[in-house]
């Protein structure tokens, strides 16, 4: 039998064969983001993708400035000691991933969107909160918007309202 290539596989599939659902791609980007895999991530994104980032105001255009973006950014390829330790995952049906810079605690959509929270390591050892929204078209990623959250004291005028959380590396839902 004829093999043809279906969109957002990693290899070939028979004619015939079912696409990969929606969720299916997003766990495959996050496995190709765990292991630095930008071939695999190029299978998975639209060629025209759109990677925003609202709070830079920064805005990658096509597969190619995508790529370059994460392929030189700082600190690519840090051993993977140096990712946040995960105390617990949270959620029916949730996967996650440890990667070398980037905890995925939970994600959850449906049909063509989805968004991912999680906890990213910089370069520098500190970690943030993250929270990217993928949106799917045509069996490929078209569009990702990313947002990163730097850690911050809570106000004081809160404390009679609100419960501390001990550990900065563990989800909030209990």
């Amino acid at each position: 039998m004829p093999r043809v290539t279906c969109c957002a596989r990693s290899s070939c599939e028979p004619l015939g064969m079912p696409r990969p659902t929606s969720r299916e791609i997003v766990d495959r980007l996050i496995r190709a983001i765990e292991t630095a895999d930008f071939d695999a991530i190029d299978e998975l994104v639209a060629d025209d993708i759109v990677e925003e980032y609202p709070q830079s105001g920064e805005c990658m255009r096509g597969k190619s400035n995508r790529r370059a973006v994460y392929e030189n950014y700082p600190g690519a390829g840090m051993p993977s000691q140096n990712a946040p330790v995960v105390k617990r995952v949270i959620g029916s049906e949730d996967r996650w991933v440890l990667t070398p810079s980037q905890t995925a605690l939970r994600i959850i959509g449906t049909g063509d969107q989805y968004t991912i929270t999680g906890l990213v390591r910089y370069p520098n050892g500190e970690v943030w909160h993250g929270i990217q929204i993928v949106e799917l078209g045509g069996g490929k990623i078209s569009r990702l918007t990313s947002y990163f959250a730097a850690p911050f004291e809570p106000a004081a005028w809160r404390a009679r309202w609100v419960e501390p959380r001990t550990v900065a590396t563990e989800p909030s839902h209990k």
